[in-house]
């Protein structure tokens, strides 16, 4: 004997609800018009990436080792929320939300999702053509400079062991720029301002350290130069002992500045990999004292 076929009343109540639900959708979809549907990019990973660097970002530049840069941008992207959870309590805008169960409840939560507006992250990657090299541009309330920093500080006080299989070093960014003349001036201006400028009233020693990448235009040199006339009069040039070190990275068509402070040696350049290396030369170095004091203390006992 063949088993009943379900009620079709009850059916057909289940997909008037269904059918509804699509109704609804379809006509927010055609009130909010083609722009709603525009969505960030996403990396591999399902990760938000901005396509370009543009004039008036902020950001941290990263290095990585070769053929490395997929599974670097995963790393830092988890190193980065991380440490800004730490710093400004902010968590994951995903966390704790419990899924929709069938179909209808998801439709309901994409009609709702459309109606608010959503936070732009954090972090979010930009894709470039050149190994070895990511960028992360970055909102408020990350500041790159303070961030990178107390990033760093950290890895040099902490007792775990190294999270950096793959991340190098960070260059936070303050602004960014067209690389030309003009727009290494209005860079340079907006950033320097704040350390060199009469406000400041205290002398400062200098150093500026320009990087290069995939640009014929402007020259080391002359970025030099140009850098040195905006930090003004009353400031003197030391490379080895300064106050302040002026940072310059140019890539391509785009140009960024930052200043950091007298310590920059001492955290490795700001590089992850080399503060956990030392960090294990130095146990290391220590455990091999400890082991040759004790003999000499148990026969001295004697």
């Amino acid at each position: 004997m063949d088993p009943p076929s379900p009620p079709k009343k009850r059916q057909a109540s289940t997909n008037s609800r269904g059918n509804s639900a699509n109704k609804r959708f379809k006509e927010h979809r055609e009130k909010q018009g083609p722009k709603s549907w525009r969505t960030p990019k996403h990396n591999q990973d399902g990760n938000a990436k901005a396509s370009l660097i543009e004039p008036g970002d902020a950001g941290i530049w990263a290095t990585c080792d070769l053929g490395k840069e997929g599974k670097c941008v995963g790393e830092l992207r988890e190193l980065l929320d991380e440490h800004a959870q730490k710093l400004y309590s902010i968590r994951s805008v995903d966390d704790d939300v419990e899924e929709p169960k069938g179909i209808e409840a998801e439709i309901e939560k994409e009609i709702e999702s459309m109606k608010q507006a959503k936070p732009q992250a954090l972090f979010q990657s930009v894709k470039l053509d050149v190994p070895c090299v990511l960028f992360f541009k970055t909102r408020d309330p990350v500041e790159p400079v303070s961030f990178v920093h107390s990033l760093c500080k950290d890895a040099s006080l902490s007792s775990k062991q190294s999270r950096s299989r793959w991340v190098k070093r960070l260059t936070p960014m303050t602004r960014m720029g067209k690389a030309s003349e003009n727009g290494l001036e209005e860079v340079a201006k907006a950033v320097l301002q704040p350390y060199f400028g009469q406000e400041a009233g205290i002398s400062r020693k200098f150093a500026i350290r320009p990087t290069i990448r995939n640009h014929s235009t402007l020259t080391r040199d002359g970025v030099i130069r140009q850098v040195a006339a905006a930090v003004g009069p009353g400031h003197k040039v030391d490379l080895k002992n300064y106050d302040l070190l002026i940072l310059v990275e140019i890539y391509k068509n785009i140009c960024g500045m930052c200043v950091v402070g007298d310590d920059f040696e001492a955290l490795k350049r700001y590089n992850l990999a080399e503060i956990y290396a030392s960090k294990i030369q130095s146990t290391t170095t220590l455990a091999k004292e400890s082991h040759a004091v004790e003999p000499q203390a148990s026969a001295a006992a004697e």
